[in-house]
């Protein structure tokens, strides 16, 4: 990729337990935070929302929290697509080590998946990409952006039984079970906008937050919450993937012209046809088939960043013929695509077992398909992915520990090593490291994993070590018990 990018994963978790499902989201955080070998905790307030203890940093580069009752993974910044496939995998793999150290596994597992069948509620996978702040956003561009994000749920898709209608959107209770009976996608019945800057309650397909996390004056952030959290390595892969080249043609205004009549509208109708062929209207009054339309997408990118190294030439190769198996025969991306191969998956199993799409039979193998236990997942059973796409288990395992190579992470990693080793006051961020009487460590630069801000700063770190470091400040405590 020509940027850095990550992943935020919230995590389902079901659970048999008296004590419900918070309670093992906190005791696996804890598990995590308590071995010396995966991270450090945070002693600071970093939100409102975000007191000392509820999460830290990890040292592969990532960051483990609760959300709002979730527990949350992020990668670290990643440059290349098995990268970030790599790191995405590993937070999958240390939520399950969790459970199994804490002997919970028998009971309780923790789901990459987007929908809660039984009350309707929603939690994502964000996606985030660096753009140059030269990137020219003209209307144009942004619209164009726009119907790419909202027509790539053709292949993004992570499928779903049944429909709920949205409460935010009309100001009603949530209903789960109403409408299709099969959707492409988990979080189409939750976005509300095209462009809109917060994130919950009227969900946008493009987040417009501005919060780089780096350097202001060279980056901004895309954020982006209305895609689901894939399962097979070929769909998550080829999410991220194109994503990255619109960007790069968004940076050098190549991005095809072309914009949808109403943006959420065709993402919702999209969702409801599991089978094609797939029609959009266009802001002009004319109606397109959406295939047409990515492959005009495809063949932009192709013409611009071809040759320009393996991992681009890969993805375009690998995304030709995902499109062209989707407009010809979908069943070839049985194992690929997420959505194409849950579908096929279900109707196998309503057919054998008789049973209709609203069954709660079907939404048991739903989640199923999502499990992050390996062997009991049942879409990573049916994975078929390119040889160039796959990771083995060994890789995953020192991504467990080991940040990228080539971006801040590795940086970050680094100093968080000290601080375990000498621990003094700290406060960590993505691109700030704080330690009590020294200046900071500022990281502005993501693609920097030995950035020229780190030896004066070790230098000074060494200097406040063998001074003694200050004495952590006392937490403030309420002493009036009439304000209690």
């Amino acid at each position: 990729m020509n940027r850095v990018a990550g992943l935020e994963t919230e995590y389902g978790c079901l659970t048999h337990s008296p004590a419900g499902s918070f309670a093992a989201v906190e005791q696996v955080r804890d598990w995590i935070f308590g071995q010396p070998e995966f991270g450090l905790i945070d002693v600071h307030h970093r939100d409102w929302d975000e007191p000392p203890g509820n999460g830290g940093f990890l040292f592969n580069g990532g960051r483990v929290y609760i959300d709002m009752g979730h527990l949350e993974y992020c990668t670290p910044e990643c440059v290349t697509l098995t990268d970030l496939l790599k790191y995405d995998r590993a937070g999958d793999a240390l939520a399950v080590r969790a459970l199994r150290a804490l002997e919970l596994d028998a009971g309780t597992g923790f789901i990459r998946n987007n929908i809660d069948h039984y009350t309707g509620a929603t939690f994502g996978c964000h996606e985030n990409y660096l753009v140059r702040r030269s990137a020219p956003l003209s209307e144009a561009n942004i619209l164009s952006l726009l119907t790419f994000l909202t027509l790539r749920v053709l292949y993004t898709g992570a499928g779903r039984v049944g429909s709920t209608r949205a409460g935010e959107a009309r100001g009603e209770a949530p209903r789960p079970g109403e409408g299709a009976a099969f959707q492409l996608s988990q979080r189409a019945d939750y976005i509300n906008n095209d462009l809109y800057e917060w994130v919950q309650f009227n969900r946008a397909i493009i987040n417009t937050r501005d919060e780089p996390l780096g350097d202001a004056r060279k980056y901004r952030r895309l954020h982006l919450l209305h895609g689901d959290t894939s399962v097979l390595p070929h769909t998550l892969l080829l999410k991220v993937g194109t994503t990255a080249l619109m960007l790069d043609l968004l940076e050098i205004d190549q991005l095809p012209a072309v914009e949808l009549a109403d943006a959420v509208r065709s993402f919702r109708e999209l969702s409801r046809q599991p089978t094609g062929p797939w029609r959009v209207p266009l802001a002009g009054g004319k109606e397109t088939d959406a295939l047409e339309v990515l492959h005009r997408f495809a063949a932009a990118a192709r013409a611009e960043l071809a040759g320009r190294d393996a991992e681009t030439d890969t993805l375009l190769r690998i995304w030709d013929a995902t499109l062209d198996a989707l407009a010809t025969a979908p069943e070839r991306l049985v194992g690929q695509v997420d959505w194409i191969t849950k579908h096929w998956l279900l109707e196998q199993f309503r057919a054998q077992e008789n049973l209709t799409w609203d069954a709660p039979w079907l939404k048991a193998q739903d989640l199923e398909f999502h499990h992050t236990e390996p062997d009991r997942s049942l879409g990573r059973a049916l994975a078929r992915t390119d040889p160039a796409w796959e990771i083995p288990e060994d890789v995953v395992e020192r991504a467990l520990r080991e940040p990228p190579a080539d971006s801040r992470a590795h940086a970050r990693s680094r100093v968080m090593r000290l601080l375990r080793e000498f621990n003094p006051p700290y406060s960590i961020d993505w691109e700030m490291i704080g330690v009590d009487g020294i200046n900071p460590l500022n990281l502005p630069n993501p693609f920097d994993p030995e950035p020229p801000e780190l030896p004066p700063w070790l230098a000074e770190f060494e200097a406040a070590r063998r001074a003694g470091f200050p004495p952590p400040a006392l937490p403030f405590t309420e002493t009036d018990p009439a304000n209690g």
